[in-house]
């Protein structure tokens, strides 16, 4: 993660594999995620030189214990696809992120096909139930704005594999 630096709020750390990425311009991260298991992951990716982690088991929707305007960045990486109530998770990292800082994503979310998107609505229901709450179907850009971002570069773009699953946002954005 080249972009970020300083204190990091990666919601949804999962199981860590962003870890190694982060450059040395990262001195700590809050490591968000609700899941005890993934997180115990994580922690095994913790090395002697990455920076400092601290894991907040919770979910991102939820008051985080950080002080309002005290992080530089806030990292997703395909987490607002499954966090229940996105644009209440992104009030709050805007709360915390500091007024210069950014918030950097890639996601998947609604196609602009609509053959694809009528697919994705079509098995978003099931993929719910099997994928830890993953909607394929959520217009990222329209919940990163509404939540009170201005979207300063975004790409979109379909990755390899089935359309439905392979739409992507991906962006850097800052408190409007």
């Amino acid at each position: 993660m080249d972009s970020s630096r300083g204190k990091v709020l990666e919601a949804g750390i999962g199981s860590g594999l962003n870890l190694p990425y982060y450059s040395p311009e990262v001195r700590h991260v809050f490591g968000v995620d609700p899941s005890h298991e993934l997180q115990r992951i994580a922690r095994g990716r913790v090395t002697s030189g990455s920076p400092t982690v601290e894991f907040l088991c919770q979910s991102a929707e939820d008051p985080l214990p950080l002080a309002d305007s005290s992080v530089d960045t806030v990292v997703l990486t395909w987490t607002l696809c499954s966090i229940p109530n996105a644009p209440r998770a992104l009030e709050e990292m805007k709360r915390v992120l500091k007024a210069e800082g950014w918030l950097i994503f890639i996601e998947h979310g609604r196609a602009p096909d609509a053959g694809v998107s009528t697919w994705q609505d079509r098995f978003t229901p099931v993929w719910k139930r099997v994928t830890g709450g993953c909607h394929l179907n959520r217009k990222i850009d329209e919940i990163v704005t509404a939540a009170g971002f201005q979207i300063t570069e975004l790409t979109k773009s379909y990755l390899p594999g089935p359309r439905p699953m392979t739409y992507t946002y991906q962006g850097f954005a800052q408190v409007k």
